[in-house]
């Protein structure tokens, strides 16, 4: 009981507006902490957060990065002739869209319970690897429903990494250290759609009919092996939890317990789980707080559902060939720039204000969605794309530093369930953003662009109340 309490009071304490304030951190019981002597902001902490960034961000970007192409290549295979070879309708490529979504979701709170009871380093390269095994698999395909399959697969195995990697960082990193390595871990996706519209390109046009396969095929084959690969790399660098990773001396990981116990961000960072899994699932899914994320984080995805339809969209201004691949770069390269810029300001400025930061996000996305619906001119509808898309990416981003903080409080297992709802949850708003870019709405797009304005809209208030309750209650 009176651990609870002291660590209670800690929270209060940096929870408080005046965190800031030295002499309140006075009160903390330091007896508690792994390193009862710890201070905060110490050169062996910054060492040792330097080691953390050198072993966790290259990995998970890169994991990230090559998930995202294996993720969106059916966009780039669709304006590359799939369409054509497997005599495939506008409607049954949304249902292909859909079928991997749905189980992304439905698995991602089973797999999130498991990466909490076992190690990243070998949960998550083990799930790499399947999943790009499958995408290579996707180039036998000769049917719609065998790659309607090949979907169901890569979402099942893919629903383990998102929310393992919110789980991670959570088990890392401090609330002040997040919003920027997000940025730079969401900032892969977006590489990922910039280099893939230039990969997909060049394969699909290089490739095309080499060993009498199609070059959309060749995509699949070459992206799904560069999977595998890098998935044998990651088994040695991923990092597991602080209190057994493998890479990190005893000193090193007390040091890391410690200054997350400080903060009041984790109730429980040793593997011993006090709640059943009853209790854990019992406290996540009566949070108000996981709640109001998925409705957040939905909205999100929702807007940024476009990402599957880039090439149609820009097919639909004009562009051919080859040249629509190529035309998808800019659109994640103003992404890439604006994300890492408004990740640095969410750490160094904003990161007690993130749901205003998020709010100021949909604003644009709800701006730049009404000029599209109101100008018909198509290199202006390009441009709102452009800075629609970078938005909803600072947005995303945003949302996941957030959520990762907010459920500090939580047991670990707690924490990974609310993590793993929100994330899986909130992508499956993607389902009804599959059908919001049909064929027969070319080249307008009315329906669309009109469901991104009214849900960034609504966005913009479910982020405010998020930033008012969060503030109000910073412990429930």
């Amino acid at each position: 009981m009176s651990q609870n309490n002291d660590l209670a009071v800690a929270q209060k304490v940096l929870e408080d507006s005046k965190q800031e304030d030295l002499e309140q951190l006075e009160i903390v019981n330091l007896s508690l902490l792994p390193i009862p002597d710890y201070v905060q902001g110490t050169d062996e902490e910054k060492r040792l957060v330097r080691k953390i960034d050198l072993f966790l961000l290259p990995t998970i970007f890169l994991m990230y990065f090559l998930s995202y192409l294996d993720r969106i290549n059916v966009g780039n295979a669709k304006v590359a002739g799939m369409m054509e070879d497997l005599n495939l309708s506008s409607y049954q490529y949304s249902i292909v869209l859909i079928v991997m979504i749905v189980f992304y979701v439905s698995m991602e709170i089973p797999t999130n319970i498991i990466l909490s009871k076992t190690r990243p380093s070998i949960f998550l390269p083990t799930i790499m690897f399947l999943w790009g095994l499958t995408t290579c698999l996707a180039s036998l395909v000769k049917t719609y429903h065998q790659l309607v399959a090949c979907r169901v697969v890569v979402g099942i195995f893919e629903a383990g990494f998102a929310p393992g990697v919110l789980l991670i960082f959570s088990s890392w990193y401090r609330r002040s250290e997040q919003s920027m390595r997000f940025g730079i871990y969401i900032s892969a996706p977006v590489l990922s759609g910039a280099f893939g519209g230039i990969l997909a390109g060049a394969i699909t046009s290089s490739m095309d009919g080499r060993n009498g396969i199609a070059g959309w095929r060749w995509l699949f084959i070459v992206e799904g092996a560069t999977s595998c690969g890098f998935a044998l790399v990651a088994f040695f660098t991923l990092l597991d939890f602080p209190s057994k990773s493998r890479y990190m001396s005893q000193r090193e990981s007390d040091l890391a317990i410690s200054r997350l116990q400080f903060e009041a961000m984790v109730s429980h960072v040793t593997d011993n789980t006090e709640l059943t899994h009853k209790q854990a699932l019992k406290m996540s899914l009566l949070s108000w707080r996981t709640w109001l994320f998925v409705v957040g984080y939905g909205i999100l995805n929702t807007t940024s559902s476009q990402s599957y339809f880039y090439p149609t969209l820009v097919q639909s201004l004009g562009y051919t060939g080859k040249m629509v691949q190529y035309m998808t770069v800019p659109i994640y390269a103003v992404a890439f720039v604006c994300n890492l810029a408004t990740s640095y300001v969410g750490d160094r400025q904003l990161h007690n204000r993130r749901g205003e930061l998020i709010a100021g996000c949909m604003a644009v996305v709800c701006l730049t969605g009404v000029v599209t619906l109101a100008v018909y001119n198509a290199k202006a509808r390009y441009v709102m794309l452009v800075f629609m898309c970078a938005a909803v990416w600072a947005g995303t981003a945003a949302c996941l530093a957030y959520a990762s903080s907010s459920f500090g409080y939580m047991d670990r297992e707690a924490r990974g369930i609310s993590l793993a709802a929100v994330n899986g949850l909130g992508t499956g708003a993607t389902i009804g953003g599959s059908f919001l870019f049909p064929a027969e709405d070319s080249p307008k797009y009315i329906m669309g662009f009109s469901v991104v304005v009214a849900t960034s809209f609504v966005g913009i208030f479910v982020f405010l109340a998020l930033g008012y309750f969060i503030r109000k209650h910073p412990g429930k």
